[in-house]
């Protein structure tokens, strides 16, 4: 890859590497600029070792310059930071370079382009989420499903959201996620939800009040199950515990096609 002519040019880049105590979907991302993006990934190699996947971005020209280069690192910190998809490991935030008000705004579309191509690609790293109430009559969001198990006083609020499954701010979870299993494979599973549940504690998407936890923003899981099962604190079958006010199970709606 580092051969190639769009390698040697100024650009910005992703670096991404799998992590079950990462936020969202599970992965650190490194948001970096360079004038000769080869060169700073071969650094990278010695000194960040956490990633295993990158991406490069820059223009089929030489138009971009360093100006634009840290115009789009900046913005894109920003948006990797307010969509919370990944553990954003950069040190500091990026100073938003001063640019002229027509390449600012060159370097708005070619960001939102970006963020049409790279979901395709699987990477969601600046993928903003839409907020509920404004994709209320959007037939890509489903009804609200809720988990309540009134022993443990959860009530957590849920709704698949242009394709992923995302609890609700406001839902009241476990405070602490203690299920253990006799199983090794049991266990395994149990040992990610629980840093999971760790996870959204250390960045503040869970909020242990009064024996409770409150989660203080939405969050995206990867499956109805891993939601309820963080939730919960026990494994979880989300297709069935999810249910509408109608009293709909996940599952049937899901198979009746309407998302």
């Amino acid at each position: 890859m580092l051969k190639r002519e769009e390698a040697q040019r100024t650009g910005v880049y992703l670096l991404l590497g799998e992590d079950d105590a990462a936020i969202g979907s599970g992965a650190n991302c490194y948001i970096g600029e360079a004038d000769v993006v080869a060169t700073r990934l071969r650094q990278h190699v010695k000194d960040k070792e956490f990633w295993d996947r990158v991406v490069i971005i820059t223009s089929k020209d030489t138009n971009l310059t360093k100006s634009h280069g840290r115009y789009l690192e900046a913005r894109l910190i920003d948006l990797a930071k307010r969509a919370a998809r990944v553990t954003v490991v950069n040190g500091t935030d990026a100073t938003l370079s001063k640019l002229p008000e027509a390449d600012a705004s060159d370097m708005e579309y070619f960001i939102s382009q970006l963020q049409i191509v790279l979901p395709v690609l699987g990477v969601n790293a600046i993928r903003v989420r839409p907020t509920v109430v404004a994709a209320s009559h959007d037939p890509q969001v489903s009804p609200l499903f809720r988990l309540r198990l009134p022993k443990t006083g959860v009530d957590a609020s849920a709704q698949q959201i242009d394709g992923e499954f995302t609890m609700l701010e406001g839902s009241i979870v476990v405070p602490a996620w203690v299920a253990t299993g006799s199983a090794l494979s049991t266990q395994r599973s149990y040992e990610k939800y629980r840093v999971r549940h760790q996870a959204l504690i250390a960045d503040g998407s869970i909020v242990l009040e009064n024996g409770i936890g409150l989660v203080t923003r939405d969050v995206v899981f990867p499956s109805p199950s891993t939601a309820g099962a963080v939730a919960s604190g026990r494994s979880c079958n989300g297709r069935i515990e999810w249910v509408s006010t109608e009293g709909t199970t996940f599952g049937v709606w899901e198979s009746r096609g309407v998302g």
